[in-house]
């Protein structure tokens, strides 16, 4: 059931990020649920091994070089989905940050107590 809220909870993020800035299109909720599964899948799969890659401009950005990676990331998951558009690196980059910021969020508020209460 969380999985199903998160991804939900994405599309939705989506949908608002591609309202409040300009430069990045959705064109409607089914084109943001296969984006969100496609970003998921990305973040996944292809974000740990293009931060192994940068990790020695990672370090020498003090970790300020993931918001890039997060940025490109995000550009690259809107090239594979028909419907969702990012113009260039900054919405790019704008729309990443929101999307994590609002997924950290989720998570917290999902996330599962390890004790008995």
């Amino acid at each position: 059931m969380r999985l199903i809220f998160r991804w939900l909870a994405s599309a939705a993020t989506l949908l608002l990020v591609a309202y409040y800035i300009p430069g990045i299109t959705v064109a409607n909720f089914s084109t943001a649920l296969v984006a969100a599964v496609v970003l998921g899948l990305v973040n996944a799969l292809i974000r740990p091994l293009v931060l192994l890659f940068t990790l020695p401009v990672n370090i020498l950005t003090l970790g300020l070089f993931t918001f890039v990676v997060n940025a490109l990331i995000f550009w690259l998951a809107s090239a594979a989905v028909s419907g969702f558009a990012v113009a260039g690196f900054w919405p790019a980059f704008w729309g990443a940050l929101i999307m994590g910021i609002v997924g950290w969020f989720t998570n917290a508020l999902l996330k599962k107590k390890s004790w008995p209460s």
